[in-house]
């Protein structure tokens, strides 16, 4: 059967790719919006996040890898940002017309519930406390990153596809700026105590962006090309890669 003749979604369940926001039928178009939207959002609380704990850094590298990290975020918003002005957004009000530095109360507990009027990830609601805290959330959250970009960059958009491909290597090394500078922390035994006590507060946090396991949503998100792998699947792979991040630092 040729692909003219082939009902979009069986295209897309098959594997196919789309290019252009003019062939891309409507309930597509609204799932993909929805899904860079929390991208851009979670990319500009992320950024503005760092901003806030670049002078707490304890020496000269860790603040020159904590303003990488703020502006390769805000870089990396801004591409996806692109794609979603050709299908007609509104690209203007990212700029200057939300607080992205807005955070809930520290014992805050809203789970996978998005807050505030944007599609920021649930745990990018919570204010960072000091440079351990944004240390160690920086590491399990930037795991969760690559591996929610890696599941993405499969997408079956290509465009969309194609940029998150090339943003992925970039947030990997924000992961390992992370690591690089938790090991650092856990050289002392007080580094280490604060450590521990910020993954007790961040892990299930970031855990919570996974959403949630047995989703019915991710079926249909699969029909589309948009998704290929369990929620429940991907969280796992990150747990693992955590847990052996922290074996290696005597952490767990």
């Amino acid at each position: 059967m040729s692909d003219e003749t082939m009902p979009i979604e069986d295209y897309l369940a098959q594997g196919g790719l789309l290019t252009s926001p003019d062939n891309v039928p409507p309930r597509y178009r609204g799932e993909l919006l929805r899904l860079m939207a929390s991208f851009v959002d979670s990319e500009l609380a992320g950024s503005a996040g760092f901003a806030d704990v670049i002078n707490d850094a304890p020496g000269i590298k860790e603040r020159i890898a904590a303003a990488r990290i703020v502006l390769e975020k805000a870089d990396h918003a801004g591409r996806v940002l692109e794609i979603m002005g050709d299908f007609g957004a509104d690209t203007a009000r990212y700029a200057v017309h939300h607080p992205w530095s807005a955070r809930l109360p520290r014992d805050a507990d809203i789970g996978a519930e998005r807050r505030g009027g944007d599609m920021r990830l649930s745990v990018l609601h919570y204010p960072l406390e000091g440079w351990i805290d944004a240390v160690v959330m920086n590491v399990l959250m930037g795991k969760a990153v690559v591996i929610q970009l890696g599941e993405l960059a499969r997408i079956s958009y290509q465009p969309l596809a194609e940029v998150l491909r090339s943003i992925l290597p970039r947030e990997t090394r924000h992961a390992e700026l992370g690591i690089e500078g938790l090991k650092r922390i856990a050289e002392t035994g007080e580094g280490r105590r604060a450590a521990r006590e910020a993954l007790a507060y961040w892990r299930p946090r970031v855990a919570a962006s996974f959403g949630l396991s047995g989703s019915t949503r991710y079926h249909m998100l699969a029909r589309l090309g948009l998704r290929h792998t369990p929620n429940e699947a991907l969280l796992a792979e990150w747990q693992k890669a955590i847990d052996a991040e922290l074996a290696a630092l005597n952490l767990n």
